[in-house]
Parts: structure tokens; C-alpha cells; sequence
């Protein structure tokens, strides 16, 4: 997923698996965090992703300590198309409505905004500061290449 996004090199995604695992699976086992993967019917997986019910606070008009965060969606090349993505999100969407949640978040990739906008998702006011030069960067260059593909933001 972070190799098609883009803009970090291959030595830093080649270490990230073991700290995301590191973090990830003591938050599947509490079920604070919930996954879907998808398989072909070999059994091959061909797309996952999950929802992150996230610590937050208490804000006017929700007092909701938790908001859905869907995370780490991926379909194989091969197997885009398919509506992989879609049944992922739509089945954390469904588990957050279950729960009693007024709204889930995520943060979309250029490639994965049509999905997410299909299913009713809308931009939203959010913003940040990098502190670290470097991350400022290559979000230039990640925002500068998403605009030349088309793909949004300048």
C-alpha cells in the first residue's frame, strides 16, 4: 500500500512491517481494531483493510470516546475493479453504525478518494504541520504528483 502511495523510500518501508505488526495485533486481539481480508477463490488474498476505533474526546453534541477510523485498505493490482474495496469499507461502515457511531474517518489516498466518495464520504477541514522538514517534503512532492496525475489538491 505505501509503495503505490508513494514518496517514502524502499529502506523505510522495508522496516515498517514489524512495528505496524508490533502495534496492530494486540489492537485486533481487543478488537479495537477490526480487519477484512478479501480472498480469491484459491484462497489468495487479494484486498484487505480495517476500522480503527480510535481513543477521542468528548466534543458538543457527541460524547462518543471512540471514532471509527478506516485504515490500511488495499486491493492487489490484478483484483482492482472488483469492488473489493468498497464491500471492505462498506462492512466498516456497517460495524460503526452497529456500534452507535455518528461518523467514520480516514485519510484518502489519490487512488482511493473515488471509492470513498461513491459511498458518500466528503472532504473535510482538516490540516497539518509538518515539524520535521523532510515529511514536509515529501508531502510537497506527494501533493505535487497527485496534481499532475489529476488526482487533487495542488
Amino acid at each position: 500500500m505505501f509503495r503505490e502511495i508513494g514518496g517514502r523510500p524502499e529502506r523505510v518501508l522495508a522496516r515498517h512491517g514489524r512495528p505496524y505488526l508490533t502495534w496492530l495485533v494486540p489492537r485486533l486481539t481487543s478488537a479495537e481494531v477490526v480487519a477484512w481480508v478479501a480472498e480469491d477463490t484459491e484462497g489468495r488474498p487479494v484486498g484487505s483493510g480495517g476500522v480503527w476505533f480510535q481513543p477521542s474526546h468528548p466534543r458538543p453534541g457527541t460524547l462518543a470516546l471512540r471514532t471509527p477510523y478506516v485504515l490500511s485498505m488495499y486491493t492487489v493490482p490484478a483484483a482492482r475493479g472488483r469492488g473489493i474495496a468498497t464491500a471492505v469499507v462498506r462492512a466498516a461502515v456497517a460495524l460503526s453504525r452497529k456500534l452507535g457511531h455518528g461518523r467514520v474517518v480516514l485519510h484518502a489516498s489519490a487512488m482511493g478518494r473515488p471509492v470513498y466518495e461513491r459511498l458518500g464520504f466528503r472532504p473535510t477541514r482538516e490540516m497539518r504541520l509538518f515539524l520535521d522538514p523532510a515529511d514536509r517534503r515529501r508531502d510537497d512532492r506527494n501533493r505535487a504528483a497527485e496534481a499532475a496525475r489529476g488526482g487533487g489538491r495542488p
